[in-house]
């Protein structure tokens, strides 16, 4: 198991934020005005500050005279707080601020501390135990030298390509390498770079741990770290033959004027998925092209509207799963930048009997032995003796559909077998157009 991660340290001043204090400053006027905040409990909620900051912050806005007081109210109708309004002034700022960028709330992190802290939880610091990936295989009959293969390629935290026939459990087995990992890390809500500020939090990526919130002690837990980072599980993007190139840049919001990170940026910290690997539009040599800065110098170049290139943390175990032989999806240049190229094939005779095994007992169904030699004898030899995984899964659940239908109990015979087995396997034919 990896070593504590070390938390992003709570800002105890507007300099510990590390951020230009015009940004910090605008920010705070647009989420005033936005939010019509006036309270600076409920202002240092919406910036991730502590309320001592955020006092600072305030105080520097009068100075200027952006904010004014509004008169102390009843602690009943305001928790005894100050409240602050925006002064004519402040409201024209506010303004002249959003035109240029609509974005407010949370403060940003500064590249350079999301690098840091990037490095602090790298994937690759993660050591993941036989024991551990075992276990989140779940019911899977996995082979022993499947996991002597798959274990040091999760720990290394490198690129994977799985390969092999359809139905024997790719994209089951790389969702199950997610769930092994299984410790938590720091994501920014948004990181900035040269006064541009690019939103990183996705809840559709990134789970949240709850534990904090829900405990006795929250209040005073959860200022145990920067509050502009959200604490959670190692995120796990999956994709398929959606996949475009265009979806590995960043997303600009021309209205908003706004960016959202690029899709690795968000899986920063955990694994990306590419599945279905040459189903998608764009070649996989192409894809492969993408990926090679990021995959050898832990580093990925994105671009801005006005052309700017920036350098953002490249810390992600990308898993490529295919049914293609790979020498038929890339060269041997873009091969040899693939750090694993692990082999996931069809289970043994006796492993698809385990599974015929562990299927029929969650649908509550008999099995027999007669039908299974006649499987075995009958059935298998027509297709090669090509065993998958997805097998005793679909047959058992299609006898199960016949048996609902015919109004029989659960049980496996022969003659149902031959009926599951002809809406599993399509004989070559030639049909008239």
């Amino acid at each position: 198991m990896p070593a504590e991660i070390e938390a992003p340290l709570v800002p105890r001043s507007l300099e510990a934020v590390q951020l230009p204090t015009v940004m910090i400053r605008d920010i705070l006027l647009k989420t005033m005005f936005r939010g019509t905040l006036s309270l600076v409990s409920d202002l240092a909620r919406a910036l991730c500050l502590p309320i001592a900051v955020t006092q600072e912050l305030v105080d520097l806005c009068r100075a200027q005279r952006l904010i004014e007081a509004m008169g102390l109210q009843t602690a009943g109708e305001s928790r005894g707080e100050m409240p602050y309004q925006l002064t004519e002034a402040g409201k024209a700022r506010a303004l002249d601020a959003l035109a240029q960028s609509e974005y407010y709330g949370a403060l940003p992190v500064p590249m350079e501390a999301y690098a840091a802290q990037v490095r602090r939880q790298s994937i690759r610091g993660n050591r993941v135990t036989r024991a551990a990936l075992s276990r989140a295989m779940g019911d899977m009959i996995v082979p022993d030298a499947l996991l002597d293969r798959l274990g040091p390629a999760v720990g290394a935290g490198r690129s994977i390509l799985m390969y092999g026939p359809p139905g024997n459990g790719k994209s089951t087995i790389a969702q199950a390498i997610r769930r092994a990992l299984g410790d938590e890390i720091y994501v920014p809500r948004a990181v900035a770079h040269n006064g541009q500020v690019i939103a990183v939090f996705d809840p559709t990526v990134h789970s949240p741990v709850e534990a904090l919130e829900e405990s006795p002690g929250a209040l005073r837990q959860s200022v145990r770290f920067d509050a502009r980072y959200v604490l959670c599980r190692r995120p796990a993007v999956t994709t398929g033959g959606e996949l475009s190139l265009d979806m590995l840049d960043l997303v600009h919001n021309s209205a908003a004027r706004t960016y959202q990170a690029s899709l690795q940026m968000k899986a920063t910290g955990g694994i990306f998925i590419v599945d279905d690997l040459g189903r998608q539009a764009e070649p996989p040599q192409a894809l492969i092209n993408r990926w090679i800065v990021p995959l050898e110098e832990n580093k990925d170049i994105l671009t801005l509207q006005s052309g700017e290139k920036i350098e953002v943390p490249f810390d992600t175990l990308v898993i490529f799963s295919t049914n293609f032989h790979p020498n038929a999806l890339f060269d041997q240049a873009a091969l040899r930048r693939i750090f694993f190229k692990i082999r996931i094939g069809g289970p043994s005779q006796q492993d698809l009997l385990k599974i015929f095994t562990l299927a029929g007992k969650r649908a509550g169904m008999t099995l027999d032995e007669p039908s299974l030699l006649h499987l075995l004898r009958c059935k298998y030899p027509a297709i090669g003796n090509a065993y998958a995984n997805y097998q005793p899964i679909f047959l058992v659940d299609q006898i199960k559909a016949i048996c609902d239908f015919e109004g029989l109990p659960y049980r496996m015979t022969p003659d149902l077998v031959d009926r599951a087995w002809a809406n599993m396997v399509i004989e070559d034919e030639d049909i008239a157009r």
